[in-house]
């Protein structure tokens, strides 16, 4: 075991879990004043929801002894044999526990991304069961796949360093399907308005995200030395350059470079990074980012031509940036930034790309099914929507009883 290596693992454990409330001011602010609390609470929840069940069984079906290639069984219910010895099948040098908290951490924050396809109109209590459901049948055995011991994706030799599949194509799949059962918001494409009330809080977000984003990408290294380097250098200069390329666009589209949409941009740049992140060079990653920028930001102007209301831009910010990002793994990924992984297409591989499209294919196909059944069964079961009325006052209140501002 290793010292240095277990110390670098649970400060990039602490920095994603610091991104779920960064997606909870990301997302807070771009709501409308009425719904703020209710959005924030969606992802909040969610660190006491997700984190309890990864423990009790969550990490067992994921990172388990493998099932069929499909699912882990359940010799880790309770933690039993999670340990403070290393388990060399995921990471040699750190405790067998590192590596599960900061797993937990992953888990909290992919259903979390969800949420912003449906806030100001979805009832807290159906939303609960939702996650609990989706964290259970869709984000476990996705994990297994593509991370898990004896995972089929992994074993075909998909690459996912740290999450473009498992995290956002999954999440923004599913959120695709949220917003087709639940339907638009009250008003919605029908003259009323629907502004951000607070971009200094999403700013504050999406800052927070990038900040966290180091622990979910260089972390993923699972190790303190050279590959974390270029994860952490890759994530960075992929986020600055979608940051750039989303603005600029913008800038000629519109005729005005905004603040929504330098973090938008952003935040693009991080999906589309994360699954290449510990596979790329640093000039790759820039060509990712820009790439990310440009095709995020004209999916998110698309949405309207579509006719649903996702919310917060989930499907065009997570869902097409993480394909992005999981088909661009396959163009330029090399072993000279990483042996253990494989070369791409550019570096003389066809064969890694149409792995990758597999895996998208197949997250895309699962988790879109699965969702909509699932939002199906609870809106015959529970009801999905809040009432008319208490839509139109605001979930601040009639969900929680609690207002974001005084007058």
């Amino acid at each position: 075991m290793n010292s240095g290596d277990t110390a670098f693992m649970l400060v990039s454990a602490a920095l994603v879990m610091l991104m779920t409330p960064g997606l909870a001011l990301f997302y807070g602010g771009m709501v409308r004043s009425k719904n703020v609390l209710a959005t924030i609470m969606e992802n909040f929840i969610l660190l006491g929801v997700i984190s309890v069940l990864w423990a009790i069984y969550g990490y067992s079906l994921a990172f388990g002894p493998d099932v069929g290639h499909f699912i882990g069984n359940l010799d880790y219910l309770g933690l039993h044999g999670v340990g403070l010895t290393p388990f060399k099948t995921y990471s040699a040098t750190i405790p067998h526990q590192t590596f599960m908290i900061y797993q937990a951490m992953f888990a909290v924050i992919t259903p979390a991304l969800i949420t912003g396809a449906f806030v100001e109109r979805l009832k807290f209590s159906t939303f609960l069961v939702f996650m609990v459901l989706w964290f259970t049948i869709v984000y476990c055995p996705v994990a297994h796949w593509v991370w898990g011991d004896g995972g089929w994706l992994k074993d075909l030799g998909a690459l996912d360093f740290a999450g473009g599949t498992v995290v956002h194509i999954n999440a923004g799949i599913a959120a695709l399907a949220a917003a087709l059962v639940v339907g638009k918001r009250k008003g919605y494409g029908n003259h009323e308005t629907f502004i951000p009330h607070n971009l200094p809080m999403t700013i504050l977000g999406a800052a927070l995200l990038w900040f966290g984003w180091f622990g979910f990408n260089a972390g993923s290294a699972l190790a303190a030395g050279g590959l974390a380097s270029s994860a952490f250098t890759a994530t960075h200069l992929a986020t600055a350059a979608a940051t750039l390329a989303w603005v600029g666009v913008e800038w000629i589209v519109r005729g005005k470079p905004t603040t929504l949409g330098a973090a938008s941009g952003a935040v693009a740049g991080l999906v589309a990074i994360t699954p290449a992140a510990g596979f790329v060079g640093p000039m790759s990653a820039i060509i990712i980012g820009l790439v990310a920028g440009v095709v995020c930001y004209m999916a998110v102007l698309a949405k309207p031509k579509l006719g649903y209301d996702d919310s917060l831009d989930v499907v065009g910010v997570h869902c097409i940036g993480g394909i992005v990002g999981a088909l661009c793994t396959g163009l330029f990924a090399s072993t000279l930034v990483n042996p253990a992984g494989a070369n791409g297409l550019f570096f003389g591989n066809p064969g890694q790309f149409v792995t990758q499209v597999i895996a998208v294919v197949v997250t895309l196909v699962y988790s879109f099914v699965i969702s909509y059944i699932l939002f199906k069964i609870l809106d015959a079961t529970m009801g999905l929507r809040v009432s008319t009325e208490n839509e139109v006052r605001g979930l601040d209140i009639s969900e929680h009883a609690e207002i974001g501002y005084s007058l």
